[in-house]
């Protein structure tokens, strides 16, 4: 009896050794999962783009004035009918340098085709194609705005409006969401306006300090905002 206490349950070991490494196992997978999910997405490089913020820059005024939009929201299509003139008038005329941020913040508005996102993702696709089209790409999305609700624009439709300001081949940049991923994170960085208790569009900063729309003077008035 004494002998067979002594002998080695090596079936329990090798049990216990699998069982041990079947949990590391699991512990590096989550861990790398975790890690997947907390990497950023791929973030357009171009020299109009501000990396750390998503900013795609027009201009290169002292003064910086941001905007925030989101092309199924249509407030931001009223604020860009009312501001848009002076605001280009800013920018050319060296007294601010404007940071358009494609945010999206309404896909929840679009019977699942995401429409913000998408949209927001084909601004990039054409600010690192060409970056003198991104202005006018924004303006003529806002021009042929989709009523909050519906599905919004196809990507075939997107990539019209990109051709019609001269950008092309950019198809599979729209169509794969290249930048979907970079859009949801700097939506997350967008400030939050004074007396709001979240994130709003179209949300305007003036040299890095989110303002209030009620604050915003009339249009010809733009410039007060940077003396």
């Amino acid at each position: 009896m004494a002998a067979q206490a002594r002998k080695v349950n090596w079936f329990a070991i090798w049990v216990s050794v699998g069982l041990v490494v079947a949990l590391a196992l699991v512990a590096v997978l989550v861990v790398t999962l975790n890690n997947a999910a907390n990497e950023p997405g791929e973030a357009p490089q171009a020299s109009n783009i501000e990396a750390e913020t998503g900013a795609i820059l027009i201009g290169d005024g002292e003064n910086r004035l941001d905007t925030y939009i989101d092309f199924m929201c249509p407030v931001c299509n009223q604020f860009e009918q009312a501001y848009g003139e002076s605001i280009q008038g800013l920018v050319d005329d060296g007294t601010a340098t404007l940071g358009i941020h494609p945010i999206s913040i309404l896909d929840r508005a679009s019977q699942g085709s995401e429409y913000s996102t998408r949209s927001a993702n084909a601004m990039y696709c054409v600010a690192v194609a060409d970056a003198d089209a991104a202005l006018p790409f924004m303006q003529t999305m806002f021009a042929n705005q989709p009523a909050e609700g519906t599905t919004g624009l196809t990507d075939e439709q997107i990539i019209e409006v990109a051709g019609s300001v001269g950008v092309t081949g950019i198809d599979t940049c729209v169509t794969e969401g290249t930048y979907a991923d970079f859009v949801a994170e700097m939506t997350e960085e967008t400030p939050v306006q004074p007396g709001q208790a979240g994130i709003a569009t179209p949300t305007i900063a003036v040299n890095g300090e989110a303002i209030a729309n009620s604050d915003l003077p009339e249009p010809a008035a733009l410039a007060s905002l940077f003396e």
